[in-house]
């Protein structure tokens, strides 16, 4: 018989099942790292003759249950990394389970009808208007990649050239400017569009300097601008609304990197860091940071959504439907074809939590921000950095009697410690030229204890590696 008939389904869904709400449970007490040593249990050749399903999801379970890093727990902290809200952990369950290929309404009408509701939910979510139009990709970057190539296809068409036809051949480099929290990701973008990383001009050293872009764009011609929405060592804004004034009166397009930072609509408190937003002709933003729900999920809107399609549409094929055709769908819409129908987290947690509910959650984390920079403001062991104007707070260990000199050293091994220790996750960065940490709090399932032993591991392993 064929081995993949066996009878193991029942067996191996019932064990992820029974390991799903212990392993959950116990997030707010277990370290997020503690080890990886029984990943070699996972190692070895292809075998000859497989074990079944069941036995090979228990080991899986037992071994990632124990060697995973416990990102989705309260304390991960590094990077800018956000849980999995219940709803959207059982939606994208339910995902593999019904195994959709989101890439055209021909595919799956379930999929598409799902992705087009979600588009509309994230784009009032962040109050855009409602002529954007979207798609999702898989990342930040992917969102960077997708804005950006749609602003190549503008780019070159100022120049009489379809570039999605033609290419690049022949034109002169496209133009692009930002400030200097510009983001490795967005020069990605470019890197893979041909365009080169290093062909961003950086016009101030932190925020965006407006009289340095006004002059650049009058002397550039068509030209593209990146604004960065959450610097990711502090959560600052490059100034949007005055951003999009000089735009404005030049021949450019502007981009929003807001990959984390443009959650902050959804606050009284901060949405005046996002004023100007829906002057953007792109937005990036990603959904695995604040949003909550599982990696591979990010999205781009576009104040003009037809030059989605036009970037890159899928040259023709006598299976596929055209790009014009009403069972087409989005999947033309974006660099990728087949893919997993990741709109459906993304309804999930919207239906089960509404505006309301990430609004609070939004706030909630920025409470936990500004008490984390309390606590460390009134520890004499530590140093803060930077304003905390989002959820990002900049700090690092500063003992007394410690020589400047040696501040760097010492914080690279607290951090260093930290990972190695894992009871708390967060590692250093550097900022303005200062070794340093910098936890960014989006896990909806952080908490003031969170905050509290976080500052007290710092405090602990900087005596010890001292």
């Amino acid at each position: 018989m064929d081995p993949l008939h066996e009878s193991g389904t029942p067996a191996a869904l019932r064990a992820v099942f029974d390991a799903a709400v212990p392993y959950l449970d116990s997030l707010a007490d277990r370290p997020v790292y503690a080890g990886s040593a029984r990943v070699k249990e996972l190692l070895s050749d292809l075998p000859s003759a497989g074990e079944g399903a069941a036995a090979v999801v228990e080991r899986l379970l037992s071994v990632g249950t124990a060697a995973a890093t416990h990102s989705a727990g309260p304390r991960f902290f590094h990077f800018v990394t956000g849980g999995v809200t219940p709803a959207a952990l059982a939606a994208d369950w339910t995902v593999s389970l019904l195994d959709q290929n989101a890439f055209s309404r021909a595919a799956s009408e379930f999929a598409h009808a799902v992705e087009t509701v979600a588009l509309d939910w994230l784009r009032e979510l962040f109050g855009l208007p409602a002529s954007f139009g979207g798609a999702l990709v898989g990342s930040a970057t992917f969102a960077n990649f997708t804005s950006l190539g749609a602003a190549t296809h503008w780019w070159a068409s100022r120049h009489g050239v379809d570039v999605a036809a033609d290419g690049l051949a022949g034109l002169p480099r496209m133009p692009v400017f930002s400030g200097g929290y510009v983001h490795a990701s967005a020069r990605k973008a470019l890197q893979m569009l041909g365009h080169g990383r290093d062909s961003v001009s950086v016009l101030g050293a932190g925020r965006v300097d407006l009289s340095s872009l006004d002059r650049a764009l009058a002397d550039s011609g068509p030209a593209v601008v990146v604004a960065n929405a959450g610097e990711v060592n502090t959560g600052d804004f490059d100034p949007l609304a005055g951003i999009a004034e000089v735009v404005s009166r030049h021949d450019a397009w502007l981009h929003v990197d807001g990959a984390f930072g443009l959650f902050a609509a959804l606050s009284p408190r901060t949405a005046g860091l996002v004023a100007g937003l829906e002057r953007a002709d792109s937005i990036a933003c990603d959904g695995h940071k604040w949003l909550n729900v599982p990696y591979e999920s990010g999205f781009a809107f576009l104040r003009e959504p037809a030059r989605l399609g036009a970037a890159f549409g899928m040259p023709g094929a006598p299976y596929l439907p055209g790009a014009d055709s009403p069972r087409a769908g989005y999947g033309l819409l974006g660099p990728e074809s087949s893919r997993r129908a990741r709109c459906v987290p993304i309804w999930a947690t919207l239906a089960a939590y509404g505006r309301s509910g990430y609004r609070a959650m939004v706030e909630r984390h920025l409470d936990l921000a500004q008490e984390l920079a309390g606590l460390v403001d009134a520890a004499p062991d530590l140093e803060r950095l930077a304003e905390v104007p989002l959820c990002v707070v900049c700090f690092r260990v500063r003992p007394p009697g410690v020589p400047k000199a040696e501040l760097d050293d010492l914080n690279r091994r607290v951090g260093e410690a930290l990972l190695e220790d894992g009871r708390v996750f967060a590692g250093t960065t550097v900022w303005e030229g200062k070794v340093a940490l910098r936890p960014a709090i989006v896990n909806w399932r952080t908490t003031s204890r969170d905050i509290e032993l976080f500052v007290s591991v710092v405090r602990e392993l900087a005596a010890s590696v001292r």
